[in-house]
């Protein structure tokens, strides 16, 4: 039970800023965000439909996948051509768009597209659930692929993207906090630039260290340990995670910049990356299992590292037993 404290505080907190985000962060929006705002629901409603006939008809359950990096590119550039092009907007749009050529480019080169659009690697966690005791049954596998896979991610996608919105028709002059927004948007960016590019080597040598025929035992360090270490993977155990929510937040800087907020700091467009922090808290726990099940080590990586602050490096049991001997 100790181990899930910081993860239900966590949730609290998240659920109470969103909840102060709606209650004091308005409800209104002017006429051309309304306008504006069909347009996005009209996009993300053919899309949640697109990812589940699909899906279905396919059995590849990736469809929404493929469409995260690319659906926050167009949302933000239509945002910011009907809103005038405003300079806030456009550097919203930009640094959105640089977002997406990562990841698009990240997922492209696992395999994920294909000229038959349905085809392409599929996520591994889709197929883990599938085999779950509840979800093995096709109606009920069907339901959760029609509400989380297709109409919950789909609406995440569209929420994060709505602190541009809120930018609309704003007279504020481009300022302090907009510049906070784009640097700390950018750094955030890198991160996860790094993280992938680290993460991408050391699979790929892993895999070709496998493809010889030799067993992960047999495997040099780090390798043998069959998760990455390497780099930003030492000091914590999901730098990408890190930076893709530290990315969206970021760009509710924005909203600052703009005065689009209640009491300083208050707009309903912040429930979009508070959300965006409660997917990433099931999917990395998640993740995590399934990496526990299959590396004896990875419980001695979660027990010396944390998840997303950067204050200890990994050893293991090994290393951990030569550096005590030589203090």
């Amino acid at each position: 039970m100790k181990k899930f404290i910081p993860t239900i505080i966590s949730v609290v907190v998240i659920l109470t800023l969103a909840t102060l985000s709606i209650v004091l962060g308005g409800y209104t929006f002017n006429e051309t965000q309304l306008e504006i705002f069909y347009i996005l629901l009209i996009i993300c409603g053919s899309s949640a439909l697109y990812c589940f006939v699909v899906g279905e008809i396919s059995g590849n359950n990736s469809q929404m996948d493929k469409l995260w990096s690319l659906l926050p590119i167009a949302y933000t550039w239509v945002i910011a051509i009907k809103g005038g092009m405003d300079i806030r907007l456009i550097i919203y749009a930009i640094l959105v768009t640089l977002w997406g050529i990562r990841l698009t480019f990240n997922f492209a080169r696992k395999g994920a597209y294909r000229i038959k659009f349905w085809e392409g690697e599929e996520d591994y966690r889709w197929a883990i659930l599938r085999k779950n005791s509840i979800l093995k049954k096709r109606f009920l596998w069907a339901l959760f692929d029609l509400f989380f896979i297709s109409i919950y991610q789909n609406l995440i996608v569209l929420a994060i993207c709505l602190p541009a919105l809120a930018c609309v028709g704003s007279t504020a002059t481009f300022g302090l906090f907009d510049y906070i927004a784009s640097i700390s948007a950018a750094l955030f960016l890198l991160i996860e630039l790094i993280a992938d590019e680290e993460q991408w080597k050391f699979q790929q040598t892993k895999k070709a260290l496998l493809n010889e025929g030799k067993s992960l035992e047999e495997l040099d360090e780090p390798y043998s340990r069959g998760f990455n270490t390497i780099g930003l993977w030492g000091y914590l155990r999901h730098p990408n995670y890190l930076g893709e929510q530290g990315f969206w937040f970021a760009l509710y800087f924005f909203v600052l910049g703009a005065g689009a907020t209640m009491y300083g700091v208050f707009n309903m467009t912040l429930v979009g990356p508070l959300f965006l922090i409660l997917l990433f808290l099931g999917s990395s726990t998640f993740g995590e299992s399934i990496s526990s099940s299959k590396y004896p080590k990875y419980s001695d990586y979660q027990r010396q590292v944390f998840k997303y602050l950067p204050l200890r490096k990994y050893k293991d049991e090994d290393d951990r037993e030569k550096t005590e001997e030589k203090a």
